[in-house]
């Protein structure tokens, strides 16, 4: 084939060349590199990329494995051993992870080949990667916009085919948000499902890692690979993983889907709505059962999740001090002196600000009124779910309520950027499963910007969710549009 149509193959076209012989891994490895030097400038979803490794591991590599000779390109919060981990922060600059992440180690032995360091919101706190320290990642479709966040470089490189697939994390939408902003699929797991040992914590009981690819097949086969119980990580789950990309027939007839009446409210773009609303009646043609469900406390998630996600921030980062790793402050007097100026100059702005709020939520007197009272809301929002899922198999929602914003739009206003994640906030706290696929374009100023459609379902039914995204998305073109 003609090596310049090779970046735009899905994870499962690329494997089934390599097993033909049509390609070699080296190939696939230097055709991408190539790519990314094209087009990676105008884009800066990468931070880093150690072609030199990536090639002894393509010439290593045995493309009979699940998916063998495949490069993945990583968030820059997961550890790969031998290659920086920054976290997108200069307290981070300079360090080097000693060790692969439980999720990267299933990825190798499945032949998978760890691709890049991708750009993030700082220690992945925001929804539109401008809290970057190295600089803002810049959505594919138009670069004058945000790719979401805070996985906007995994979500940008795969939009713009700089990528065949890449891993992101979730803690309250950063996967799923950036997915539909750029027009990918992205893919949350359940809370347990994915270890989360080699994942540099923000909210650890929120966070999780998954993929985004062009197709749910992909993310099917990537999520197959990385699930299951590591000893490394007590939260993750002891059960079965199933085959899920096996497992896509695209028959959802008599499924039920639930449309949330909260999340239809004032303030959705029109065309975000529409776009939602004809997939809904798309899936009727498919045979599924649409109910109108109610989630009656979705209206206190971001309250609950901004008082959560920081007060386990807040604990998290404390281990970022300048005495063993990362970035040191000079000319202290003191070891309070050098606690203050190493973390003043080495954090961003945001991450300032919610581990200010998190050690105040916290602090004597205000625990029970703020934390506590938070934890308790938590239980309520995960009781509207389960209510939600003994009548339907999974929901149906818009993933954000409008497309891509401009650069600089909402920088100097932390609420409205807090409000960008208020539909993918409470499938975090509430530990479910959720994805986001295209489903439409939204004209603004004579660009197309896509829509995300997204799916929420039980915990640890990853399985019924992908096979209800994959019919709607075999059954519609959304996904294999791509930005020019």
């Amino acid at each position: 084939m003609d090596t310049a149509d090779l970046p735009f193959l899905t994870v499962t076209e690329l494997q089934r060349r390599l097993r033909a012989r049509e390609l070699t891994p080296r190939e696939v490895v230097d055709t991408l590199a190539a790519r990314i030097e094209a087009v990676d400038p105008a884009i800066h979803a990468y931070l880093s990329t150690d072609l030199d490794q990536a090639r002894r591991d393509a010439d290593a590599a045995d493309v009979s494995l699940p998916l063998g000779g495949v490069p993945i390109a990583i968030k820059d919060v997961i550890s790969v051993a031998g290659q920086p981990c920054g976290c997108a922060s200069h307290i981070l600059d300079g360090y080097v992870a000693p060790y692969d992440a439980t999720c990267i180690a299933r990825l190798r032995a499945a032949g998978a080949i760890p691709f890049g360091r991708l750009n993030m919101d700082e220690f992945a706190m925001g929804s539109s990667t401008e809290n970057s320290s190295k600089g803002a990642t810049l959505n594919p479709w138009d670069t004058t916009r945000v790719p979401g966040g805070s996985s906007g470089g995994s979500a940008a490189s795969v939009a713009a085919r700089t990528a065949f697939a890449s891993l992101g994390t979730d803690t309250g939408g950063s996967i799923r948000q950036p997915a539909a902003l750029c027009g990918v699929v992205g893919l949350k797991p359940s809370y347990g499902r994915i270890s989360r040992y080699g994942l540099v914590a923000f909210a650890s009981s929120l966070d999780q890692v998954g993929p985004f690819t062009k197709t749910v097949e992909d993310a099917a086969r990537l999520l197959g690979v990385m699930s299951g119980l590591d000893p490394h990580d007590s939260t993750t789950l002891d059960a079965p993983v199933p085959d899920y990309a096996a497992l896509l027939t695209g028959d959802i007839k008599g499924l039920k889907l639930g449309l949330p009446k909260e999340y239809f409210i004032s303030g959705i773009d029109p065309q975000v709505e529409a776009a939602v609303r004809a997939a809904v009646d798309h899936y009727t043609k498919l045979g599924a059962e649409i109910v109108e469900v109610s989630l009656p406390h979705t209206e206190y998630a971001v309250a609950v999740y901004y008082i959560v996600a920081t007060a386990e921030a807040s604990a998290n980062l404390a281990r970022f001090d300048g005495v063993r790793y990362g970035h040191r402050a000079r000319d202290t007097s003191g070891l309070l002196d050098f606690y203050g100026k190493t973390r003043a100059e080495g954090f961003g702005p945001e991450v300032k600000r919610r581990i200010i709020l998190g050690t105040y939520v916290l602090s004597s007197g205000y625990h029970d009124a703020y934390y506590l009272q938070a934890q308790k809301v938590r239980t309520l929002i995960r009781k509207d779910f389960e209510d939600a899922f003994q009548t339907v198999d999974a929901l149906i929602c818009p993933t954000s309520p409008v497309p891509a914003f401009k650069l600089g739009e909402h920088t100097q206003n932390p609420l409205a950027m807090y409000l960008q994640d208020i539909f993918t906030i409470a499938a975090n706290l509430a530990g479910v499963c959720g994805v986001s696929l295209p489903c439409g374009f939204a004209q603004v100023d004579g660009k197309d910007l896509p829509i995300g459609l997204q799916l929420l379902g039980p915990s640890f039914d990853e399985a019924r969710l992908l096979q209800i995204a994959h019919a709607y998305e075999q059954t519609t073109d959304w996904h294999t549009r791509r930005p020019s």
